[in-house]
């Protein structure tokens, strides 16, 4: 199991932790379907009324998709299966309120889950970005939920820039991608802490909240998700030469704002 799902029914908070630290909570398939499973299970236990999800270890808390993970597509042009579209919460119809705590590295595919997280809340170490330029691919779903999440020309440089830039938590706490940079080490317990807070309210009133925040999101999402698959397959360079980019990126030439 790559997941660890912890409930403490006294609070009503369950934490679900991405438990890949070697691959920095990189998302595999196996990781894939066992998020799909574990909303779909917490959407039927009513005893957890509030979610914290996180990452294991101090280095990242997820770098999206794990390179080495095999996507199997359909030959035809029309039909493209892209593998973390239905990783987050909303996107399995779960209503509880859901709050992301990130420590270190949160970039690519890992906006699939911080798009679906009610609010983040960051360590100190915690850093942003999304390579895919740099690797001759298209931020299409990506940049589109955080265009959602901060200004327009935050979420364009943070998806124009590819690897050559990180965002501190200090700066995302600015842009309001971040709601709270914690003392280090204290993203997790500040994250339960909000959540307790939120379990411990009337449960019909908190999830009609979330539903109705996210109302205000999913029309604009449906129809910008309708135009990705296109542009994805229109500007994405051919996988070995996207493989030769990854092999020959320099560590650590980036700066951080």
């Amino acid at each position: 199991m790559s997941l660890r799902l912890t409930a403490d029914k006294d609070s009503g908070v369950a934490v679900v932790t991405l438990d890949r630290p070697d691959r920095l909570n990189a998302i595999d398939l196996a990781l894939r379907d066992e998020l799909v499973a574990v909303w779909r299970e917490l959407r039927f236990d009513d005893a957890v009324r509030a979610v914290v999800l996180t990452g294991a270890g101090e280095r990242a808390f997820c770098t999206g998709l794990d390179r080495d993970a095999v996507v199997p597509q359909p030959s035809s042009p029309y039909m493209m299966d892209d593998p973390l579209l239905r990783v987050g919460p909303k996107s399995n119809d779960l209503w509880k309120p859901v709050v992301a705590a990130v420590r270190g590295m949160a970039c690519g595919g890992a906006f699939y889950l911080l798009g679906e997280a009610d609010f983040v809340v960051a360590d100190p170490t915690a850093t942003f970005f999304d390579p895919h330029t740099a690797y001759g691919m298209v931020s299409a779903y990506e940049s589109m939920l955080m265009a959602l999440r901060m200004p327009y020309g935050e979420a364009a440089r943070m998806a124009l820039m590819g690897n050559a830039e990180r965002l501190s938590a200090r700066r995302a706490h600015e842009i309001g991608l971040v709601s709270e940079v914690t003392e280090p080490g204290g993203a997790l317990d500040a994250a339960v802490g909000c959540a307790a807070v939120i379990a411990g309210y009337p449960t019909e009133g908190v999830q009609g909240t979330v539903r109705a925040l996210w109302a205000v999101r999913e029309a604009a999402l449906a129809q910008a998700f309708a135009q990705a698959p296109h542009l994805i397959a229109l500007g994405n360079l051919p996988a070995d030469r996207q493989a030769e980019l990854f092999a020959a990126r320099r560590a650590g030439g980036y700066r951080v704002r």
